[in-house]
């Protein structure tokens, strides 16, 4: 395996960048898909990443950052809402598993976020627990709009920001791994046309990565 054993947050971000970009420009490697990948990790899991995604069918999260077996620890509901479930899930990634980096995945057209803006916009609720997802989105869609961004790539950047801050403010765990700069949170959009991943959201990687994304 040529896979870096315990990367940085900073290293790790860059595996799923470069990941991204072989998806993008259609030369995907396909790597740690094959059976010795499948023998190897069999007694345990190392992956290098927690991806908290959103459960969009056309999100799926190995291929589009052209990852394989053991890779990723991925947990993903409708919109990237979150509870118990959910941190315990990404804590477990981080704190057990010792994945040096979350990232938050959204991406444009989604359901969740379109869903609550147009129940702020008609006052009409969806029925059944698809209105407890529209709720959890909802404080995004508010904050976006008190502060001017109304247009709906500038929603979902403010959804995608507000995920970050709420695992952050939520996860005690994963709050002071990323003080210690053991992790690092990052908020990707993703774009469901060109399939590229673009950084909204930053906790713990240093200058370099941010600038240069």
């Amino acid at each position: 395996m040529t896979e870096i054993q315990s990367p940085t947050p900073r290293e790790a971000f860059e595996l799923l960048l470069a990941g991204n970009q072989r998806f993008v420009t259609s030369l995907p490697e396909h790597p740690n898909q094959d059976a010795a990948r499948r023998t190897e990790i069999a007694p345990s899991q190392q992956p290098f990443a927690v991806l908290f995604g959103c459960s969009d069918s056309r999100l799926a999260a190995e291929i589009i950052f052209d990852r394989g077996l053991g890779d990723l620890f991925v947990v993903r509901t409708a919109g990237h809402v979150m509870g118990p479930e959910v941190l315990g899930s990404i804590e477990y990634g981080v704190n057990v598993l010792g994945s040096p980096l979350v990232v938050v995945l959204g991406h444009d057209s989604c359901g969740a976020v379109g869903a609550a803006c147009a129940a702020l916009e008609d006052g009409i609720a969806p029925a059944g627990y698809i209105r407890d997802v529209v709720e959890r989105v909802t404080p995004s869609v508010l904050a976006a709009r008190a502060a001017g961004r109304v247009e709906p790539d500038e929603v979902l950047a403010e959804h995608i920001r507000h995920t970050v801050d709420l695992l952050l403010d939520r996860s005690r765990v994963l709050a002071e791994k990323v003080a210690a700069g053991e992790a690092a949170v990052v908020g990707l959009c993703y774009r469901l046309a060109d399939g590229s991943a673009r950084l909204v959201a930053s906790r713990g990687l240093d200058e370099v990565i941010v600038a240069a994304s």
